[in-house]
């Protein structure tokens, strides 16, 4: 397996595993609406955590990978990188688009933030997949 494949799915499993975190802690203090349930520090420490966590795995990876599976790429991992960013992108703009539509209704911060990071994370794992496809069955063109 390629360095640049296992990255992706460092990437996925950090996303999937960050964000279900967030929703088990969030869901568990929800009392009464949702608009109340206190939320930010939660998403700012599991992004937070996420990243670190990512930044970790990859340097293990890094560094318990055999020498010829190193950290250089070659021009197939540049392609697929870039099919698997142009793929996640797409969740970007539609979670900028419902968070622009939520502050039109005037819907709550909690609302908003929460397609946000959806959005990302979808993105993020989006694109893993995306990537890891890439590498398994080959480019689409």
């Amino acid at each position: 397996m390629a360095f640049e494949e296992k990255r992706a799915w460092v990437f996925l499993s950090v996303s999937v595993v960050g964000y279900l975190v967030y929703l088990a802690i969030v869901l568990g203090r929800i009392d009464g609406g949702r608009a109340d349930t206190p939320y930010v520090a939660v998403m700012l420490w599991t992004i937070g955590a996420a990243i670190v966590a990512a930044i970790v795995l990859e340097v293990v990876l890094a560094a318990t990978g055999a020498k010829e599976d190193g950290p250089q790429k070659d021009q197939r991992d540049l392609e697929i990188a870039r099919f698997g960013e142009q793929v996640g992108q797409s969740f970007v703009v539609i979670g900028g688009l419902a968070a622009l539509l939520l502050a039109m209704v005037e819907a709550d911060h909690f609302w908003i933030a929460n397609a946000i990071y959806l959005a990302f994370v979808l993105s993020a794992v989006l694109g893993s997949v995306a990537r890891l496809f890439a590498y398994r069955r080959g480019l689409p063109w």
